[in-house]
């Protein structure tokens, strides 16, 4: 968490998150509307409870290209990607969400992790003509979903985040806005919706998220960050060994898949619940639930991650909620 109570909390309706999410609002009173709004590009959701972090200096490009899993040494401006950082065994220790304005490259990063990437950094320095600077207390993150007409007038940067499935979803734009101004910013940007509907279309997009989806063991390839965060035909950064052996292997130990859960059950599975096999329910787990929310339109949902010779169409049971899978990651 970023230990900062969002001002937008004090927008009527407003219904604080908690967990990881902490600091904005779950929802503003209407959880399905608040959804179907941001599917039609209109509104805004508040991600002010994110780290966001600046590297700026003539060699950041080409510094970050050594330690990232993305392409970033001729990045243009203004065109936004994400990248990983991986531990020397090629498991997923940070995702970044970011954009190069021309002199300085934003991220945003998960609530509280950005203490612990910019140690990370600072350590791989060295020579390189870089500045590492924690952004968090004076810049907030606000969505703008695709297809929105709101200005991004007043932001400091602007990631736009392409439709076609380059970047994370909900699609759309993620400005980096003055703190001191998010109220007023906001005011212009539409009615607001919550994280529970920004995440509801964030698991219809099949989309992982650190933390969520990721635990201390995972490898990019389970959770289909191949296709948006990592750049095959780059090496020299840490795991890339791995990255390139289970690439070519074509067998990761476990993927993500999207659950249809039974929407007769009242509550959700959380994270963490185990997934069986609906024909062997008393059997041994395999695998568990990463993110749940219900949708405007496909009802529950679900992501999970399952070992990888899990039967493709085999029903399961999210705890003892009977789901039916979808491929994200296939076998």
């Amino acid at each position: 968490m970023t230990g900062t109570k969002s001002p937008l909390l004090a927008l009527p309706g407003a219904v604080p998150a908690e967990g990881p999410d902490e600091g904005v609002a779950a929802h503003y009173g209407e959880i399905f509307p608040e959804q179907r709004r941001l599917a039609a590009g209109e509104g805004f959701v508040d991600l002010s409870h994110r780290g966001v972090i600046t590297v700026s200096g003539e060699d950041r490009l080409s510094w970050l290209h050594l330690l990232l899993t993305q392409h970033v040494s001729q990045l243009p401006p203004h065109q936004a990607t994400e990248a990983l950082i991986l531990s020397p065994h090629g498991h997923v220790e940070h995702a970044l969400y970011l954009v190069d304005d021309g002199s300085t490259v934003w991220a945003h990063v998960e609530p509280g992790t950005q203490q612990a990437l910019i140690a990370y950094l600072e350590s791989m320095k060295f020579f390189y003509r870089v500045e590492v600077r924690d952004a968090t207390a004076d810049y907030a993150v606000v969505h703008l979903p695709n297809g929105s007409s709101a200005s991004a007038e007043g932001a400091a940067a602007v990631r736009e985040v392409s439709p076609g499935g380059s970047a994370a979803g909900p699609y759309g734009r993620d400005l980096f806005v003055p703190r001191d101004r998010l109220e007023a910013l906001a005011a212009g940007y539409g009615p607001a919706a919550g994280i529970w509907a920004y995440e509801a279309l964030r698991i219809e997009a099949h989309r992982p998220r650190l933390g969520f989806e990721t635990d201390h063991r995972t490898i990019p390839h389970e959770v289909d960050w191949l296709t948006t965060a990592v750049h095959l035909q780059k090496g020299c950064y840490r795991g890339q060994e791995t990255v390139a052996r289970v690439h070519n292997l074509g067998r990761p130990p476990r993927r993500l898949v999207f659950l249809h859960l039974d929407g007769l059950e009242e509550t959700l599975p959380p994270h963490g619940t185990e997934v069986r096999l609906a024909s062997d329910p008393d059997g041994r787990a395999l695998g568990f639930v990463t993110s749940s929310a219900r949708h405007h339109e496909l009802g529950p949902i679900a992501l999970a991650i399952v070992k990888r010779n899990v039967p493709v169409d085999a029903p399961l049971l999210a705890g003892t909620v009977p789901a039916a899978q979808e491929v994200v990651v296939p076998q």
